[in-house]
C-alpha cells in the first residue's frame, strides 16, 4: 500500500497522485498544485537498456549486465531518460527459486499433448532462465455503473427482455499490465495468482533478477485503467445484478466517483529452450512454479498424418455417398 495521497483535486477534493495532469474523477487540470512526492530527486536520471525488438525496458546496472532482452533475447542497448517515468513502489517476493523455475520448465515439457515431438523432453535444452519483476499497476475504485442487458426473466412468450439499472460498484486491487514485454494474456493469466498483501517496499529474490520499467505515466495509463474498470463491472453486472439465468447483450456505463492507484513490480522467470536449431520461450510464476506459460514445437509429421487421415475418412465417405 502507499503512504496515502498527498495532494488533492480543488474542485472535487478526489486524490491527486504524482504525474497527474488532471483529476482522474472530475478532470480538473492540475495547475499550480504543491507536489510532496517525487519519483526521482531532482536533475537526476535513469539509466535503462532497451530491446530493440519487443521494446521492454529494464533497469540497467553495471552489477547485473544485460546485453540480451529477459523477454526474446534480442540484442538491446543503454538509453538515458533525462525525465525518468514511474517507478515500482511495492515489490512481490520471489517463492520460486531457479531450481524450482527449471523444474517447473521440466514438467512443462513433459505434458502429454499429440502434437507435440515425441523426442521433445530428450532433444530440448535449456538457453537461459532469467528471473525479472514485471510491472503493473494495481487499482482500486469506486463508479456508479448504469447498464442494461437482455435477460431470460420477464420475457413471456418471447426469448428474451430488456432489462436495465444502476448500482455502486468498488472494485479493490484489480492489476493492469504496465509490461511491454509479456503478452496481455501472459500478464492476464499470470495476475491471477498473486498475494499482493506481501508486498514489499525494496526487490527481494534472486541476485541476478531485473525489474522491467513502467514506460508510462499514469496519466497515460487511465485509458488502460478505465477501460479494466468497465470490463470488471461488466462481469460484477452480469454475474450479480442481471436477473434471470441466462442473459446477453450486457452494457455499462461507468462514471467513477473514486480511483487509487499502486505501482507493483511482479515476479516471474522467463526461460527459453532450444529444440532443434529454435528458441521457445516459457514464463514461470515467480510465486506458483504451477503456473505455467510457454510455447512448444509441433510435429510436422503428426500434422501431416492427421491431415491425411481426414483426407482419407472424406473419400471414403464421398465414395458410399457415389
Amino acid at each position: 500500500m502507499t503512504d496515502g495521497p498527498e495532494v488533492w483535486c480543488e474542485r472535487c477534493e478526489s486524490a491527486l497522485e504524482v504525474g497527474d495532469l488532471r483529476c482522474p474523477i472530475c478532470g480538473q487540470a492540475v495547475v499550480g498544485q504543491r507536489r510532496t512526492r517525487a519519483l526521482l530527486p531532482a536533475g537526476e536520471v535513469a539509466r535503462v537498456v532497451r530491446c530493440d525488438t519487443c521494446g521492454a525496458s529494464l533497469e540497467y546496472s553495471a552489477e547485473v549486465k544485460a546485453p540480451r532482452c529477459a523477454f526474446c533475447a534480442s540484442v538491446m542497448h543503454v538509453e538515458t531518460t533525462a525525465d525518468p517515468q514511474e517507478q515500482a513502489e511495492r515489490f512481490l517476493p520471489f517463492a520460486v527459486d531457479p531450481v524450482a523455475a527449471r523444474g517447473a520448465l521440466m514438467g512443462f515439457l513433459e505434458q502429454k499433448r499429440f502434437f507435440r515431438p515425441s523426442d521433445l523432453t530428450r532433444a530440448a535444452s535449456l538457453e537461459s532462465l532469467r528471473p525479472m519483476w514485471w510491472p503493473a499497476w494495481a487499482f482500486s475504485a469506486g463508479a456508479r455503473v448504469s447498464w442494461t442487458a437482455d435477460s431470460d426473466a420477464g420475457s413471456g412468450r418471447s426469448d428474451w427482455a430488456p432489462h436495465s439499472g444502476q448500482v455502486e460498484l468498488t472494485f479493490q486491487d484489480i492489476l493492469v499490465s504496465a509490461s511491454r514485454g509479456l503478452s496481455e494474456r501472459e500478464c492476464e493469466r499470470l495476475a491471477g495468482h498473486y498475494s499482493l498483501a506481501g508486498a514489499e517496499r525494496e526487490p527481494r529474490g534472486p541476485e541476478d533478477a531485473q525489474v522491467e520499467r513502467f514506460d508510462v505515466t499514469r496519466s497515460g495509463a487511465r485509458r488502460q485503467i478505465l477501460a479494466a474498470v468497465e470490463e470488471e463491472a461488466r462481469e460484477q453486472v452480469a454475474r450479480s445484478h442481471v436477473p434471470g439465468r441466462r442473459h446477453r447483450n450486457v452494457h455499462v456505463a461507468v462514471v467513477l466517483s473514486s480511483l487509487e492507484t499502486r505501482r507493483y513490480a511482479l515476479p516471474a522467470y522467463v526461460l527459453a529452450y532450444r529444440y532443434r536449431k529454435k528458441l521457445y520461450r516459457v514464463v514461470v510464476h515467480g510465486q506458483d512454479a504451477k503456473v505455467v506459460l510457454g510455447d512448444a514445437p509441433v510435429s510436422v509429421l503428426k500434422v501431416l498424418l492427421v491431415v491425411g487421415a481426414v483426407l482419407l475418412a472424406l473419400a471414403v465417405v464421398l465414395l458410399l455417398l457415389r
